[in-house]
């Protein structure tokens, strides 16, 4: 009798956990005796012939602590299906034809997809064309509904909070005001947790539309009341009352989000002729190792995968609520984003702290 064979692949923007995950498929579909093979660059790797690597026991073996991922990810190709502002892209039908094909003919049972919305967008188009397919979130930005954490939001904070650490020395040696750049198109939730326990004193999210003027207020009454430097996080999706996110263009004509973190800068400078550095964080709050949170909730997320599967839940994704990993229907799940609520507890405890919101 042949053994049961799954396939998984990575797909959209890489995070700390991935290998995580990965090596908790692999093990907990050994224990059961499955053959597990890795998709190589995302979907792409389901275009015939298929590239695609074997995974076991040995070759994800000391592989948690890795950032990235072994198997590779892509947000282009032939399978981008991203939809985080509401409209939908289809999946050409030759491709998913195609798709299929290499499925069928490699013997598998199931697709495991670890991604985000657009990602998972993908894996539910899969879904309703009969590819028996089991989703996994993953998104730094942690602003998907049906899930209360996503892994590789920790280690984004974590980033976040160790170079808020590093900045606050230079900028009391120096009495300056520094604007620190961290990732969050829709949702603020790295920028408040960021800000939050790296000890900032103005956080800036897409949530709350903020006022230059009340920025400049709260970075001259700090200065009165003896402040030696005053530490300022912007998301990279925020914009002051009556603006718009910045965008700029980049080599291949796509759009992306930035900018904001030096608008911001130079504002509080000309308001208040204060010395002030900007520093945008980028990618580096995607790589290097995940912390101890994310390597565990990456591994439950592999490992109840693996468990959806034998339980034939296709078309479903992990899901965690209440310390516990459940599912959810894929389709319960895209589209649908987890933002930060203006009246919540996280930012009333901000403001307890006199975390201003330049609003």
């Amino acid at each position: 009798m042949a053994k049961t064979r799954i396939g998984v692949l990575t797909s959209g923007g890489d995070c700390p956990g991935l290998n995580a995950v990965i090596r908790g498929v692999c093990r907990a579909a050994d224990k059961l005796g499955w053959e597990v093979i890795g998709f190589r660059d995302g979907f792409e790797g389901l275009l015939p012939p298929g590239d695609y690597m074997p995974l076991d026991r040995k070759n994800t073996a000391g592989i948690m602590h890795l950032g990235g991922t072994i198997l590779g990810t892509t947000n282009r190709g032939h399978f981008v299906a991203k939809a985080g502002s509401g409209s939908k892209a289809m999946i050409n039908p030759e491709i998913m034809a195609k798709a299929k094909q290499t499925f069928h003919n490699l013997g598998l049972t199931a697709l495991i997809v670890i991604g985000g919305d657009g990602s998972l967008s993908t894996a539910l188009q899969l879904s309703e064309n009969d590819i028996p397919v089991i989703g996994v979130p993953k998104t730094i930005d942690n602003d998907l509904e049906a899930t209360a954490m996503t892994f590789g939001f920790d280690s984004a904070v974590a980033c976040v909070a160790d170079a808020l650490d590093r900045l606050h020395t230079t900028a009391t040696s120096h009495k300056r005001v520094m604007v620190l750049e961290v990732m969050g198109r829709h949702a603020g939730w790295i920028a408040l947790y960021g800000g939050l326990s790296g000890g900032a004193d103005i956080i800036l999210i897409p949530e709350i539309p903020f006022d230059f003027e009340k920025i400049a207020a709260e970075v001259s009454r700090r200065e009165k009341e003896g402040a030696k430097s005053t530490m300022i996080v912007v998301a990279e999706g925020a914009s002051p009352k009556q603006g718009r996110p910045l965008r700029h263009s980049t080599a291949s004509g796509e759009h992306r989000l930035g900018g904001i973190g030096d608008l911001v800068g130079r504002e509080v400078a000309a308001r208040t002729e204060k010395e002030v550095r900007t520093c945008i964080l980028g990618h580096l709050q995607r790589g290097g190792a995940p912390t101890a949170l994310d390597r565990i909730l990456g591994t439950r997320f592999g490992v109840k995968a693996v468990q959806l599967i034998q339980d034939g839940k296709f078309g479903t994704m992990v899901s965690y609520q209440n310390y516990q990993t459940l599912d959810v229907p894929i389709s319960h799940a895209v589209h649908r984003l987890r933002r930060v609520d203006p009246g919540g507890q996280m930012v009333q405890t901000a403001r307890a702290v006199e975390i201003s919101f330049g609003d």
